[in-house]
């Protein structure tokens, strides 16, 4: 009757240690991974003027132009800073789907699956978003010289 037990034990003792084994196996892998990652860092502080240049980039769109670049639309001068507030004076929803719409390529069916809602609720956001551009437009947009 105690015999049983006894295997069991056996059976628990085993099984810790094969735990254990495991455990400091993954230890010494984990600890020698770090080492290899230190050996190729490189903190930035050693690093060369010219590797620092190729960390970042910058946006030299208008850094040559004399004035914005603007276009003549209806008698009405629109310039990109223009443009952009009029998108970020629509409310999120409708800003979200004429920027899937015009600028991802994606139809109403794929947006309304994106966000799950409706078809026609993204045709209608999308329409009726041109509305409140026109508006934004109108009354901020300077006349055409």
């Amino acid at each position: 009757m105690n015999e049983p037990n006894r295997t069991q034990w056996q059976i628990r003792c085993a099984f810790n240690g094969f735990c254990k084994r495991a455990l400091k196996n993954e230890a010494i892998n984990a600890h020698g991974e770090i080492k290899r990652r230190q050996l190729q860092e490189v903190s930035f502080s050693d690093l060369t003027p010219q590797e620092e240049n190729q960390l970042y980039t910058y946006d030299t769109y208008f850094e040559h132009d004399e004035a914005e670049k603007s276009f003549c639309v209806a008698g009405k001068e629109i310039t990109a800073k223009l443009l952009a507030e009029a998108l970020h004076s629509l409310p999120d929803d409708k800003r979200e789907a004429v920027l899937l719409y015009y600028f991802f390529d994606m139809n109403d069916a794929e947006i309304a699956k994106l966000h799950d809602i409706p078809r026609s609720t993204v045709q209608y956001r999308r329409t009726s978003s041109f509305e409140l551009l026109k508006r934004y437009l109108e009354e901020r947009a300077y006349d055409c010289t």
